[in-house]
């Protein structure tokens, strides 16, 4: 499984590299100015999918869907623990399937 600290630099690489119109319309802009409208370009789609911008990268990033359903899953487990939950409240609160 990929880092977590490598996850969002990379599903941001590679949603870059598939829109290549976008890549074009900022060429001239500097380094910073371009990753600012490839994040917000990043952010923009997610909301269009309806999902949280986490999602979209897990789903950019992940190999295979089990990989998938394990970094999800691993998400999920953080955020039950840093609200003081136990993973089964979680689960049964978030109709998630562990």
């Amino acid at each position: 499984m990929i880092a977590k600290a490598d996850r969002s630099s990379l599903a941001l690489e590679k949603f870059a590299a598939s829109n290549p119109q976008l890549l074009d319309e900022i060429k001239d802009l500097s380094p910073t100015e371009q990753q600012q409208q490839i994040q917000w370009a990043f952010d923009d789609q997610a909301e269009d999918q309806g999902i949280e911008p986490w999602e979209l990268t897990l789903e950019l990033i992940a190999n295979s869907p089990e990989e998938l359903k394990a970094m999800r899953l691993e998400v999920h487990q953080e955020v039950a623990q840093t609200l003081g939950m136990s993973w089964e409240e979680y689960c049964s609160f978030n109709e998630i399937e562990p």
